[in-house]
């Protein structure tokens, strides 16, 4: 159960606020994952609501890219309501099940390379906190400094998702795949 009372409509937050919560309706459909969260502080709420649009929407980077990224953070930082959203985006933007798998279980035997490459890249990033010259060339070469920003950006955004449903214990979406420490349930 969350430690915070979700916030699920514009009534729970202050009258002077009901606009960035419209602007989350709009963006994402319903209030629902961090969002219930974040509103909270409604400010950082709209705020991180408009990076996200661009890191999950309208960047220029792979879609594919973006949600390797994300479950990689999330397994890496054991957030079950990021593992449990990017699961099924995986799925359906054709992530094989094998990456899908070795993200989860943390090694990249039997992965396509390109996918090996994002993996390692966010993994290196979360545990290190710093890259190796050569995955920063390569993924220079394969994706432009532009996109290089763009995934270091998706990283930090999925990041502070990862931290923050952590945070508040907030808990897989019905029906969503449930990670546990060892893998899935």
């Amino acid at each position: 159960m969350a430690r915070l009372t979700p916030i699920t409509s514009k009534a729970q937050v202050a009258e002077k606020d009901h606009a960035i919560v419209e602007s989350i309706v709009k963006s994402r459909g319903a209030l629902q994952g961090p969002f219930t969260m974040f509103l909270h502080s409604p400010e950082l709420a709209g705020r991180l609501a408009h990076l996200g649009a661009f890191v999950r929407f309208e960047g220029s980077l792979d879609m594919r890219v973006r949600v390797m990224a994300a479950m990689t953070v999330a397994r890496e930082l054991d957030a079950v309501y990021v593992w449990g959203a990017q699961t099924g985006q995986a799925r359906k933007l054709g992530v094989p099940e094998s990456t899908i798998a070795a993200i989860r279980d943390r090694h990249t035997r039997v992965i396509p390379p390109e996918d090996a490459q994002i993996v390692e890249f966010t993994r290196d990033l979360i545990r290190k906190h710093r890259v190796d010259d050569a995955i920063v060339k390569a993924l220079r070469a394969r994706f432009g400094d532009d996109g290089f920003i763009q995934l270091t950006g998706a990283i930090g955004y999925y990041s502070m998702l990862a931290m923050t449903v952590n945070a508040c214990e907030l808990e897989a979406a019905p029906g969503a795949e449930v990670l546990r420490a060892g893998g899935i349930s």
